[in-house]
């Protein structure tokens, strides 16, 4: 999460932890000038979390101290690595997903190398580029997320499908994220390409509109201000009941009660398996990092049976090593994604800008 989960990720308790837990690794620009390049600049999106133990363990070893630098939303943080290319921010970027990957490629922002630990890397998540110019991260689905207390008050099934989505019972109901600025919102478009087509999306989201979809900028205004299933939301007064979010956002909501339900049924949130889009973020080294061996270490660091272990209670997506073991929150209340939309990374890369610019004319305008 895309996300992402994210992501990137995870509902307002993990948004709360964000700030405490970057500060207590982080370090100034002068710090970085003078420690003798043991700060490793870290340039994400701004929902990466993770828990500050680890980054310590980074630190004690390599030596490296970990400073973050978060540029809003995965769509913007890409689009602002690429105008800052040749002046780079930082030394690692993380957050590139799949649905822009070869947007940053072709900027030729990332320096090839080749992460330690590659090998355990499911295949599935790997990225079609001898070059290895990026590295897999983890892995999540971007999927309608459902408000199950509304749900029932109002006697009404939650919908299942894409198909759901646009029948009269749900309209006014769905608030999603902007497909040109949010990695979460173009996750969906794609999924509803997958879904129906070159010669049928586009239909699709006029209907869409027709039904009511409310767009926003990014994934925290979507999921923390207007979905009324999360705790900011509720808290908020957010009044769409379904949200585009991640596969994995229920247990984030789980974590953050006093009293957790028995069961993933009984969870605030649910979610529609039905609308779902595989999503894989990577890492990579930023092309003129000031302290690319400290980059290189941190990737090495980012596929390490630790980290890959942290990612999914801070960040709320999947690890990608094949032995990274998922806690038991995760395994009980997230939910399981048998036949999400996917694309060919070839596909997105030829028509996404066209698909993007299509896709604003008919839902923003």
């Amino acid at each position: 999460m895309n996300t992402t989960l994210r992501r990137a990720l995870g509902a307002a308790a993990v948004t709360a932890l964000a700030v405490p837990a970057l500060a207590a690794c982080g370090g100034s620009d002068e710090a970085k000038e003078t420690d003798g390049g043991k700060t490793v600049t870290l340039v994400s999106h701004e929902s990466f979390v993770v828990s500050p133990d680890v980054l310590k363990e980074f630190t004690a070893q390599t030596g490296y101290k970990v400073k973050t630098l978060k540029s809003g939303d995965a769509g913007r943080a890409v689009n602002q690595a690429i105008l800052s290319k040749s002046h780079p921010q930082g030394d690692v970027f993380f957050g590139v997903d799949n649905t822009l990957l070869s947007r940053a490629l072709d900027n030729g922002i990332f320096a090839p190398y080749e992460a330690k630990g590659l090998d355990r890397v499911a295949k599935e998540f790997r990225a079609d580029d001898p070059e290895h110019r990026v590295t897999p991260v983890d892995s999540g689905d971007i999927c309608v997320n459902y408000d199950r207390a509304y749900f029932t008050d109002h006697k009404l099934a939650p919908p299942k499908t894409f198909d759901d989505l646009v029948k009269p019972e749900y309209k006014g109901l769905l608030v999603t994220e902007n497909a040109a600025t949010s990695s979460p919102g173009l996750a969906f478009q794609l999924a509803t390409v997958g879904k129906y087509g070159d010669d049928g999306w586009q239909d699709y989201w006029k209907k869409l509109k027709d039904n009511g979809v409310e767009v926003v900028d990014g994934w925290e205004q979507a999921y923390n201000d207007r979905f009324s299933g999360s705790a900011a939301g509720r808290k908020a007064k957010g009044d769409r009941p379904l949200v585009v979010s991640y596969a994995s956002s229920p247990p984030a909501e789980v974590q953050g009660m006093k009293q957790p339900p028995k069961s993933a049924d009984e969870a605030p949130t649910g979610v529609a398996t039905g609308t779902c889009f595989r999503q894989t973020e990577y890492a990579g080294l930023l092309k003129g990092a000031k302290n690319a061996e400290g980059g290189k270490a941190l990737l090495d660091f980012l596929l390490s049976k630790r980290f890959q272990e942290d990612v999914p209670l801070s960040m709320y997506v999947k690890p990608v090593v094949t032995d990274a073991k998922l806690p038991e929150l995760f395994t009980k209340f997230g939910a399981t994604v048998d036949a999400p939309q996917t694309l060919a990374p070839e596909k997105i890369a030829k028509n996404r800008d066209q698909w993007v610019k299509a896709w604003s004319s008919i839902v923003l305008k």
